[in-house]
């Protein structure tokens, strides 16, 4: 019986794969800031939509992929971005599955780095997956999806703070 073999890959030929996980209820644009400049980063940036059962969020995750998909910036970002679901699963066993180098995470502050520090340590440890932490853009450190929604809620004005596609979203629910 003769075997036919695969052809090996070279290291040119592996993609460099991140995986930038989140709520994204809803995507901001800080979020957008941080997942552009992961493009430029990797050939393939992976959103990995995050949903906790135990908390009830502004749009279903389906409306969330939607949402990010229409806000990507169209051309060489959008066509490295892919955007997903997972629930129920360990964020490394979910690298492990898409064959991610790293988990990219953007920082706005020291806040940020002192909550996102032990689970990159964790990560690490469970499967040797590398945790990236990209400095956010100033211009959005004061924003989140939380204090987004709030403002939104009580009458404030969030235009700029999120893609313009999310404050459609967030006005039809209004």
């Amino acid at each position: 019986m003769t075997r036919v073999s695969e052809p090996s890959l070279s290291s040119a030929d592996v993609l460099r794969r991140c995986l930038c996980p989140g709520s994204y209820d809803p995507i901001t644009n800080g979020h957008l800031d941080v997942i552009t400049r992961a493009a430029a980063l990797y050939d393939e940036v992976v959103v990995a939509v995050l949903h906790n059962p135990a908390k009830s969020g502004t749009f279903p995750v389906a409306r969330r992929i939607e949402l990010i998909r229409q806000s990507l910036p169209q051309g060489q970002v959008s066509d490295r971005v892919r955007v997903e679901a997972f629930a129920g699963r360990l964020l490394v066993d979910v690298c492990q599955e898409l064959q991610v180098e790293a988990i990219l995470k953007g920082l706005r502050s020291g806040t940020d780095f002192a909550y996102e520090l032990p689970m990159a340590l964790m990560n690490r440890h469970l499967t040797g997956v590398e945790t990236v932490f990209l400095p956010g853009n100033p211009a959005y450190e004061h924003v989140s999806s939380s204090l987004v929604k709030e403002v939104h809620s009580l009458g404030g004005d969030i235009t700029g703070l999120v893609p313009d596609v999310v404050l459609a979203a967030l006005r039809a629910r209004s």
